[in-house]
C-alpha cells in the first residue's frame, strides 16, 4: 500500500515539473521595457540658440589725418580715462624723387635764387632814388624858407620824396617773396629723413584721445606705421556694460517677446545668469546652416539683470535660453512615451502589468518632456521607447527590476 502512494507522488512530481517546463517553454514571456510616472511639475518652453556677449556702446577711435603714427605703448585690455591720449600722429615724410623731378626742381632754385639777385638790384635802385628824393626835398625846405621857390614845387618834391620811399618799402618786400619762393623750392628738394619734424604753435603732432573712460578692447594698428585718413587705430568700451545678442530663426523670434524672461548657461561658470529681452529687431536676414540651408534670422538683443561676471568679456560665446512659457504645475511624460497611432498622439499605459493603448491630447512641449491635457493622470505608469513587438494587452516587465 505504501509502495503505491509513494509511486502515485512521485508520478504528480514528475507531471508538475513537465507541465511547469511546458509553461515556460510555451507561455506569454512578459517583454521588458522601460518605465516612466506620470507626473505635476513645473516646466518651461524655451528657445535655445548660441548667442555672442558685446559691450553695449563701443567707440571706434580713427585717424582724422593723413600722417605718421608713433608706436602705441597701450595693450589690449589697459585702463584708459577720457581725453588721455591713445596716439600720436606726425606729418608724413616728402616722397622720394625721381632725376627729372629733382632736375626740374634744382633748375626751380636756381630761377628763384636769380629773382632773389633781381629783386635786390631793385632794391639798390629803389634806395638810391629815394635818397635823391630826400635831398632834394631838403634843399627845397631850406630855400622854401627863403621864398626863392613856390609852395607848389615844394609839394611836388615832398610827393617824389613819398613815392620813393614807398619804392624802397616795395622792392624790400619783393625781396622777401622772392626769398620765400627760393625756399619753397629747396624745401621740394628735401627726401626722406633729411628734414626735421618742427613744432607748429608749439606742438609737433596730432594727438589721437579716448572719447570716453574704459578698457581698451582693440588696437588696429600697435607698431610705428603711416596711417590714412578715417583708418580704425582703437577701439574702446566699458567691460561692465554688457550685452548679448542672439539670432532665431524668424518663426522662433515671433514667439518671444520684449521683457521675456532669459537664462544664460555654458558661458565657462558654474552660475546660471538671469536675463530679459530688451528688443527683437523688426528686419530678418538670410544665413546658411551648418547643413548648406538659407534660413531667415533675426537678431534679439539680452540684457543682463545684474551686474556681468568679471571673467565674461567682449565677443564671449554663450547659450541663451529664451522663456517663451512657462508654470509651476503641469501634468507631464517625457517624449520618449509620445508615438502615433492615426494621427493622433498615444502612450502605453500600464494595466494590472499589461500595456493599454491611451490616446492622449498634449500641450507644450519641450526637448525633453511634452504637457499632458487629456487621457492620462499624476501616478499612472507608461512605457519608454514604445517599439513594434508592444501591441495592445501586452504582458510587461520592468526592466530595471529584472537587471
Amino acid at each position: 500500500m505504501a509502495s503505491v502512494l509513494v509511486r502515485s507522488l512521485a508520478g504528480l512530481a514528475v507531471a508538475a515539473v513537465i507541465g511547469g517546463a511546458f509553461y515556460v517553454a510555451f507561455g506569454e514571456k512578459p517583454v521588458l521595457v522601460d518605465l516612466a510616472t506620470v507626473t505635476s511639475a513645473p516646466m518651461q518652453v524655451t528657445v535655445k540658440e548660441d548667442g555672442v556677449t558685446r559691450i553695449r556702446n563701443v567707440y571706434e577711435v580713427s585717424s582724422p589725418i593723413a600722417g605718421h603714427l608713433d608706436r602705441i605703448e597701450y595693450s589690449v585690455g589697459d585702463p584708459i580715462g577720457a581725453g588721455e591720449s591713445i596716439a600720436k600722429i606726425h606729418p608724413l615724410d616728402p616722397p622720394f624723387l625721381d632725376t627729372r623731378t629733382r632736375t626740374e626742381l634744382m633748375a626751380g632754385i636756381d630761377a628763384a635764387r636769380s629773382s632773389v639777385a633781381v629783386a635786390e638790384v631793385e632794391l639798390i635802385r629803389a634806395r638810391t632814388a629815394g635818397n635823391l628824393a630826400r635831398a632834394n626835398h631838403n634843399r627845397a625846405m631850406k630855400l622854401a624858407a627863403t621864398n626863392f621857390i613856390s609852395e607848389s614845387e615844394l609839394e611836388r618834391l615832398a610827393s617824389e620824396m613819398e613815392l620813393a620811399e614807398a619804392q624802397v618799402t616795395s622792392a624790400e618786400a619783393m625781396i622777401a617773396l622772392r626769398r620765400a619762393e627760393l625756399a619753397s623750392a629747396e624745401a621740394r628738394l628735401a627726401q626722406p629723413g633729411q628734414m626735421p619734424i618742427t613744432a607748429a604753435n608749439g606742438e609737433c603732432c596730432v594727438e589721437i584721445v579716448s572719447p570716453i573712460s574704459g578698457t581698451i578692447l582693440a588696437l588696429n594698428a600697435k607698431s610705428e606705421q603711416a596711417v590714412s585718413v578715417g583708418q580704425m587705430i582703437a577701439e574702446v568700451g566699458e567691460p561692465s556694460d554688457l550685452e548679448i545678442t542672439v539670432d532665431l530663426l524668424s518663426a522662433d523670434a515671433v514667439k518671444v517677446r520684449a521683457g521675456s524672461p532669459a537664462l544664460i548657461t555654458d558661458w565657462g561658470g558654474t552660475e546660471t545668469l538671469q536675463a530679459q529681452v530688451e528688443r527683437i529687431e523688426p528686419s530678418a536676414f538670410t544665413k546658411v546652416s551648418a547643413l548648406g540651408i538659407s534660413e531667415q534670422r533675426v537678431n534679439a538683443i539680452i540684457a543682463l539683470t545684474g551686474s556681468p561676471p568679471e571673467d565674461l568679456g567682449h565677443g564671449f560665446r554663450v547659450i541663451v535660453n529664451l522663456i517663451t512659457w512657462s508654470s509651476d504645475a503641469v501634468l507631464q511624460v517625457p517624449i520618449s512615451a509620445l508615438y502615433r497611432d492615426g494621427g493622433e498622439w498615444a502612450v502605453f499605459r500600464i494595466e494590472d502589468a499589461r500595456a493599454r493603448v491611451v490616446r492622449v491630447e498634449i500641450g507644450h512641449m519641450t526637448d525633453r518632456r511634452a504637457e499632458i491635457l487629456s487621457g492620462l493622470s499624476e501616478g499612472d505608469r507608461v512605457v519608454l521607447y514604445p517599439g513594434d513587438a508592444l501591441e495592445d494587452g501586452s504582458l510587461i516587465g520592468d526592466r530595471a527590476a529584472a537587471e
